[in-house]
């Protein structure tokens, strides 16, 4: 990857909505220049634009990270429980032990041990273990500092 597109993703990564003339001026690549490859990417390098909430404002005060071994049998259906629930909001296939990590976000701490419970009752879970995230201390920053991509 070229220096101009590693500008272009460190200040979407910075701030996605910012625009896309103030970009120009900051990294002194011409407006259409950006746009194309903008353009280039969408779909190959770029999943999606999305945002990232405060989810203690919004009123869900537990977070936690969560390990699950499930039972061969109900690995395929415990997958397609967790995409489809409101309470998780990330799902990664992992190893070492374990099946699938997962990110839930819950207004309580009793509210992940009933989504635990849930679980353990629907499918058969041979071992769990959960971390609460006490606080962000850095979050989606890769590649977002253009001075540190260039060391």
């Amino acid at each position: 990857m070229n220096p101009k597109d590693l500008k272009i993703i460190s200040h979407l990564r910075q701030n996605a909505r910012m625009s896309l003339t103030k970009m120009s001026r900051k990294i002194q690549i011409p407006v259409s220049t950006i746009f194309d490859r903008l353009k280039e990417s969408e779909n190959k390098l770029i999943k999606k634009h999305t945002t990232l909430l405060d989810f203690d404002k919004l009123g869900y005060g537990a977070r936690a990270n969560i390990n699950i071994k499930v039972d061969r049998e109900d690995k395929e259906s415990l997958k397609e429980f967790l995409l489809k629930n409101q309470s998780i909001n990330s799902v990664y296939k992992i190893n070492n032990g374990y099946d699938f990590m997962l990110e839930g976000i819950f207004k309580q701490i009793k509210d992940m041990e009933e989504f635990l419970d849930n679980l353990e009752e629907r499918f058969k879970i041979l071992d769990k273990k959960a971390y609460f995230i006490i606080e962000d201390v850095k979050r989606e920053a890769f590649m977002s500092n253009a001075d540190l991509i260039f060391e």
